[in-house]
């Protein structure tokens, strides 16, 4: 019924010619060498090469090999600008669409769902998708009540076609870590793949989207849709219009890339404070920008989907992460060392020294020093290239350590979401954020303070309201 399964030999084709692509690209690298042209230009348009052939594959196809496009999409802002930019246009694409699956298949999937009356469970149905994703399309509608819906349809096969591409990409992962400097490909893959079973199932993903809603109800930052009606391979959501995120990184505003990155930030660290789930999921595909944030119709708000991914954090993001963060910003190199170790990121088996631990991370957490910091492309790059050079003592000491699996999609989800903020080239009060929302990150005596005046603050604004109440009375 669905083109995926269908095609599996020519998806299974398409993506078994990508590692012959990079070894008929090396030979023709070497030949240039040989006629005695630059490594270094060489290298760059062997790159670059590899890059379009890639992402060209990875857009024609959804299942796995467009959610590892999507993973990868994120980081481009690590890639060398001569390299990036190029196909940059293609990374924006597979964040934001794939073919659509024919409008029998969709009508066949909602009949055997919903019944064969399906139709008159709403008002309106668009057949065209308004938008379509690695493993389901979206169609807007009208429900029965009067709501404006999205219909999230899931490809019949998606499964099937998720895991072998998955299992097909792994199996050269390693000629495509040279792609995006600093990054380790063959554990992203291991870990799309352990997500594959929950991603298809939409009575998680309908659980996961109404605890955020239900705590994100009247937020004046954030807004998430509620879920309107779900059943297998399907899910009916609120309709939100907005500005997709990917555009605002093309032809946004300052303003509104700023306003974008802080509400991105804000989402990634309260997310887990105020839910207990953090969206493990952040590519530009799913955000929007809403008009009519605190300041006014001209101020913005972040509006999420996608909970097809998440992480379940009862007590929010571990402590650690932020008591290891503020004595990292104090230079408490032996304090950090051995909580690193007591968690695991430092095996046994191995001593490295404080200090040189300490220089490894104080670039990486640079947006936290400061009040408010800009990401760009250029910063991304420059830390890819320290962490991601062999022939640098950082590259090897990063050799060296280890990332507990419990801290796997945290640390997969804040990279993430720096790479859109260095997308973004947005301007954000990181700090804040940190302060307000991350355990362990205020030291105790601080957040006893902030506490107290919250407090304060708190009674004054109910006791202002008490005497406007009065004197109204």
């Amino acid at each position: 019924m669905s083109d995926l399964p269908r095609k599996a030999v020519t998806r299974t084709a398409k993506l078994a010619a990508l590692p012959l692509g990079f070894a008929g690209r090396a030979t023709w690298g070497l030949g240039k060498r040989i006629v005695g042209e630059s490594a270094e230009i060489v290298g760059q348009q062997l790159q670059q090469r590899t890059a379009d052939q890639l992402f060209k594959v990875l857009g024609e196809l959804k299942g796995g090999a467009m959610k590892f496009g999507q993973a990868l999409s994120v980081f481009e802002s690590a890639l060398p600008e001569e390299v990036a930019g190029p196909y940059r246009a293609a990374l924006t694409k597979l964040q934001e669409a794939a073919p659509p699956m024919p409008t029998r298949t969709v009508h066949a999937v909602l009949a055997e769902r919903l019944g064969a009356d399906w139709q008159e469970l709403f008002l309106e149905f668009e057949d065209k998708p308004a938008a379509a994703a690695s493993i389901g399309q979206v169609h807007r509608g009208v429900w029965q009540d009067g709501r404006e819906v999205a219909v999230k349809v899931q490809y019949p096969g998606a499964g099937e076609a998720l895991l072998s591409d998955l299992n097909q990409l792994s199996r050269f992962a390693r000629l495509l870590g040279p792609l995006v400097p600093g990054m380790d490909i063959k554990p992203l893959i291991t870990e799309l793949k352990d997500r594959v079973s929950e991603e298809l199932d939409y009575d998680l993903e309908a659980q996961a989207q109404r605890t955020h809603a239900e705590v994100f109800d009247g937020d004046p930052d954030i807004v998430v849709p509620d879920v309107v009606h779900q059943c297998e391979q399907v899910l009916i959501t609120e309709w939100i219009d907005g500005i997709p995120m990917s555009e605002i990184i093309t032809n946004g505003t300052q303003e509104q890339r700023d306003r974008a990155g802080q509400l991105l930030a804000l989402f990634l660290f309260s997310g887990p404070a105020r839910t207990g789930l953090l969206h493990a999921d952040p590519h530009p595909g799913n955000f929007r920008l809403l008009p009519g944030g605190p300041q006014g119709e001209d101020d913005w708000r972040l509006g999420v989907l996608d909970f097809g991914t998440v992480d379940r954090l009862p007590g929010g993001l571990p402590e650690i992460i932020g008591e290891a963060l503020r004595m990292t910003l104090d230079g408490e190199a032996e304090a950090v060392y051995e909580m690193l170790c007591a968690e695991g990121f430092v095996k046994e088996s191995i001593e490295l020294d404080p200090d040189a631990v300490l220089d490894y991370l104080l670039p990486i957490i640079e947006p936290a020093r400061v009040d408010a910091f800009t990401f760009t492309r250029g910063w991304m790059r420059s830390q890819a290239a320290r962490i991601g050079d062999p022939r640098s003592p950082a590259y090897q000491l990063g050799k060296q350590l280890n990332l507990p699996p419990a801290y796997l999609l945290i640390h997969r989800v804040t990279l993430s979401t720096i790479g859109v903020l260095c997308q973004l080239g947005a301007t954000v009060r990181l700090r804040d954020e940190l302060e307000e929302w991350l355990p362990g990150f205020l030291a105790e005596d601080e957040a006893e303070v902030g506490e107290v005046e919250a407090d304060a603050t708190e009674k004054d604004e109910n006791g202002a309201e008490a005497e406007e109440t009065a004197a109204e009375a």
